[in-house]
């Protein structure tokens, strides 16, 4: 941790990794903090609000623990998480970690199908979910022959097919000695996007925590200052959510704000903002350009947020301007990705912000511009991002996929698939992906699952998928149909086959808009050609606006 006032150049010339050989994530964010510290608010929808204490999330944890042994759950087996922002999904993965079982986060809006494959692909043993998720899980079951347990929060029975999570715990005993797990033992399976075929699973080891510290401090103005709460939108089944939020913060024995948003909110988040005395807060560039849209908020609610943190999205000038008016301070921009967390990061009170940059790389990171060979490319000069693979935030690998883990990696060097350069004072500045990869609303989808998915609409005969401009989500999902023969076009077909991808897959990868085709521009290998589908679609709203 840096002291206040060290400068950026001095912390990269005085910092080296000291990680343990032995390093479990559970002790780590519960166990060495005071046990009557406060480590979670929880507000529900009603505006009740809960609080744990590290104690609290100790013993729970162990519970949970208990209760995945007595399944016969072990070491290095996968445990689905498929809840939204709770006390119950926090304990369910510090209880995994503490056990050195595998955590697998399932994303709440989520459909049959998305949940299907990752708890298949995992060869998840266990899942723990709610009442709200549980038909899902119920739905595809027949089809998980590795899934042995469903453990249901709020389910307030046992039932043949699942089984209660407060009555197992209620049950268990509250203590529990954490495994002495290795620093590069496995302890997160977290599914990523691409552009062909289905997702892939990336596996962290437990040493990913520790790698996130030192870009924590940066991001977040050497955060903590006290003990300030911490509060994200973020869901907590993705890697900005987990590791540049929650757990972060309890390493640092700070407290955390909890809230499930059934939509998000812009007036409710300046609530939360001002109840609870949020003094850190990652908030996506998507719900801040909604919060933008709240008027008067300085006259309406008593925040005092020091810092604002984001990523996923490119920050324009316009919005960093209208937070300094908001928040009182500049908004940090993070660039990385599941595979690689928090690579490059503004950070506003130690250097410049320069305006389309992406910043520089964290302290103890090594970022570069590299050719397709992994050859390191000089400042100016475009290339393909690219992190040290050596990093304790690197991935192990994607799981069971080796040959698209050897792709990933080229000599000492993790590509990004993102085009972009360095200037002569370390500055990213992003261009675009090297591939097909929808950035929406701070998600990063890929064509592929979508375009899988589509197939299975009777009435699709093929279907290309890419990401159109939006002003809100910077890109939205647009599918290009072409229909079986014998089937009309109609717009409630469209809003059909929209509706088919929302249901199995997830509500932010549906397509909002779709478009009937004749045939597609395709290779001559015989495939899709996205990009001439994007300059379709250019071509045609231009010509729309006359």
């Amino acid at each position: 941790m840096f002291p206040l006032g060290v400068s950026y150049e001095e912390a990269q010339r005085r910092f080296a990794w000291r990680i343990p050989e032995r390093y479990n994530i559970r002790h780590f964010v519960c166990e060495r903090h005071p046990p009557q510290a406060l480590a979670m608010i929880v507000e529900d929808a009603d505006g009740t609000v809960r609080t744990w204490t590290y104690g609290d999330m100790v013993r729970a944890s162990a519970r949970a623990a208990n209760v995945l042994t007595g399944l016969g759950v072990t070491k290095g087996d996968r445990v689905g998480v498929f809840l939204s922002q709770s006390v119950e999904l926090a304990v369910s993965h510090v209880a995994c970690y503490g056990m050195g079982v595998v955590a697998l986060p399932l994303f709440p809006l989520f459909g049959e199908e998305a949940v299907e494959y990752r708890l298949a692909n995992a060869g998840a043993i266990a899942v723990i979910t709610d009442m709200a998720q549980l038909p899902k899980v119920l739905a595809a079951r027949p089809r998980l022959p590795d899934l042995k347990h469903v453990i249901v929060v709020g389910a307030g029975r046992h039932a043949g097919d699942f089984l209660d999570y407060d009555t197992l715990l209620a049950a268990a005993s509250d203590s529990f000695t954490t495994v002495a797990t290795h620093r590069e033992d496995p302890a997160l399976l977290i599914y990523t996007s691409g552009t062909t075929g289905q997702p892939k699973g990336a596996l962290h080891a437990h040493r990913m925590l520790e790698g996130v510290i030192p870009a924590m401090q940066q991001w977040a103005d050497f955060w903590p200052r006290g003990n300030e709460v911490l509060w994200t939108p973020a869901e907590w089944a993705w890697i900005a959510g987990l590791y540049d939020a929650l757990f972060p913060a309890w390493y640092f024995g700070t407290p955390v704000l909890a809230h499930r948003f059934a939509k998000f909110d812009p007036e409710k988040a300046f609530h939360l903002l001002e109840k609870h005395h949020v003094g850190a807060s990652f908030i996506p560039p998507t719900a801040l350009k909604m919060m933008r849209q709240v008027q008067a908020p300085r006259q309406r609610w008593d925040y005092a947020v020091r810092t604002v943190y984001t990523g996923g999205e490119a920050m324009g000038e316009e919005l960093l301007q209208w937070g300094r008016e908001t928040f009182g301070c500049t908004i940090s921009e993070g660039y990385g990705q599941t595979e690689m967390n928090l690579m490059t990061l503004n950070a506003p009170n130690w250097f410049e912000v320069r305006p389309a940059s992406c910043g520089r790389a964290c302290v103890g990171r090594r970022v570069g511009i590299v050719d397709s060979d992994g050859n390191l490319l000089p400042p100016g000069e475009e290339g393909q991002v690219a992190g040290w693979r050596h990093d304790p935030v690197v991935m192990l690998e994607y799981w069971r996929n080796p040959e698209a883990t050897q792709k990933k990696f080229a000599g000492d060097w993790l590509l990004t698939g993102d085009l972009g350069r360095l200037d002569a004072d370390g500055y990213l500045f992003f261009k675009s992906r090297d591939d097909d990869v929808i950035t929406s609303g701070g998600y990063r989808i890929g064509p592929g699952e979508i375009e899988e998915c589509l197939m299975g609409h009777p009435s699709v005969a093929m279907a290309g998928v890419v990401g159109v401009p939006d002003p809100v989500r910077t890109e939205i999902v647009k599918a290009f149909v072409q229909l079986r023969s014998e089937v009309a076009p109609s717009e409630a077909l469209k809003a059909e086959i929209a509706g088919y991808v929302k249901t199995r897959l997830a509500a932010h990868e549906y397509p909002r808009e779709v478009e009937f085709v004749t045939e597609f521009p395709l290779t001559t290998t015989g495939k899709i050609m996205r990009r001439e589908l994007k300059r379709m679609d250019a071509e045609r709203k231009t010509a729309a606006k006359g």
